[in-house]
């Protein structure tokens, strides 16, 4: 990696204080117009499809144009455009416009995936491409894979994975805004270490407005992003992977994008195995998510965010520290990290478990005091 240049890091700044500021002044005009628009996330009931709604109040959605508006002017200011960038924005205009009229209509799935493909297609056809993947030497002599005529869809699949999966994340109140500013700061670092300042630019742009969005949106949140921001802010962190990431071709190279978007991967495909396995449609709403389990273990709401941002802070402390040059030698961290927090949640599994016991059985002892009374 190379030094710093402070003359770029003055630009990147730069950049996250304009989408920053731009997205929290238009803020309260664009919670106006979803209440107008009639884009109001309703409280959940128990019992219902609904249940997973965690609100207690109608909350307007659609925040997710301001993240749009503020994101598109800091770009506007900061970064000349070419054929990427171009079809890039156009990609995220669709994707923009679709989760809006979803925070509005309540669109069926099949119909917003189909425009997230053509999102992505259009993505792809201004050179974001993933054409290689690091290789052992046993598979690639040079070190690397060369996809050839796979490249295209393999490209659109990452696309449509990393886009859906920010929104399936966006859960609770902080939780999609939070852990995509850190995704985005972890990559703006490795773009800076590798002098990439187009997509140092994205990156900064992108997590101003996930900050600028986070204070209407921590809990008690005053507006959801919605599909509008969700998806977006996926699109836009898979595609700058692509422009930034997938271009090291260092052995190790292919897990750096994994572990910067490590818990928004893990909580989709997490998801979808488990509807599957239980014969039920990938594509289904429900609570099998990792904020719900994290609830369900008895967590509050603030600390399963907490929990959340640091997970996601460690898998992007790891990608980048795999993104340097000798970053082979970092493995043992990463799987000492994965050990740690595999014991971990196992202790606290035990640990519940162990006083739920205890509870049982004084309540069962009380019982049987009051019924020897009578």
């Amino acid at each position: 990696m190379k030094l710093i240049n402070y003359h770029s890091l003055a630009i990147v700044v730069a950049a996250l204080v304009v989408a920053l500021v731009v997205t929290m002044v238009v803020m309260p005009l664009v919670r106006r117009l979803a209440i107008r628009l009639g884009a109001i996330d309703m409280p959940g009931k128990a019992g219902t499809d609904s249940e997973r709604h965690l609100h207690t109040q109608p909350t307007p959605r659609m925040g997710g144009l301001a993240i749009f508006l503020g994101f598109c002017i800091s770009m506007a200011r900061f970064v000349q455009l070419n054929s990427q960038l171009t079809t890039m924005l156009a990609g995220a205009l669709i994707i923009a416009v679709l989760g809006m009229v979803d925070d509005v209509k309540n669109l069926p799935a099949w119909l917003k995936l189909i425009f997230q493909i053509v999102a992505a297609v259009v993505a792809v056809s201004g050179g974001s491409v993933i054409r290689y993947l690091s290789a052992p030497a046993w598979l690639a002599e040079s070190g690397h894979l060369n996809l050839g005529i796979f490249s295209v869809p393999v490209t659109v699949l990452w696309v449509v994975l990393i886009t859906n999966a920010v929104n399936l994340i966006d859960g609770l109140d902080g939780l999609a805004a939070g852990v995509s500013a850190i995704s985005s700061v972890c990559l703006l670092v490795v773009a800076l270490g590798y002098s990439d300042m187009t997509v140092a630019v994205i990156c900064s742009a992108l997590a101003g407005s996930c900050i600028g969005f986070l204070p209407y949106n921590i809990s008690p949140a005053r507006i959801f992003m919605g599909d509008t921001g969700s998806t977006f802010i996926g699109f836009i962190l898979a595609v700058a992977s692509i422009q930034g990431l997938f271009k090291i071709y260092a052995l190790i190279s292919f897990a750096v994008p994994f572990f910067m978007l490590g818990l928004p991967i893990f909580d989709v495909c997490f998801a979808v195995i488990s509807r599957v396995s239980h014969g039920e449609s990938p594509m289904k709403a429900d609570r099998k998510h990792v904020h719900y389990r994290l609830l369900d273990m008895g967590l509050t709401k603030q600390q399963t965010v907490a929990v959340l941002y640091i997970v996601s802070g460690i898998l992007g402390l790891v990608a980048v520290l795999l993104s340097t040059s000798d970053g082979i030698r970092w493995l043992p961290l990463v799987v000492a990290v994965i050990v740690f927090g595999y014991v971990a949640h196992q202790f606290y599994r035990h640990r519940r478990a162990v006083l739920k016991g205890d509870n049982r059985k004084k309540q069962d002892a009380h019982t049987g005091k009051k019924e020897d009374a009578k």
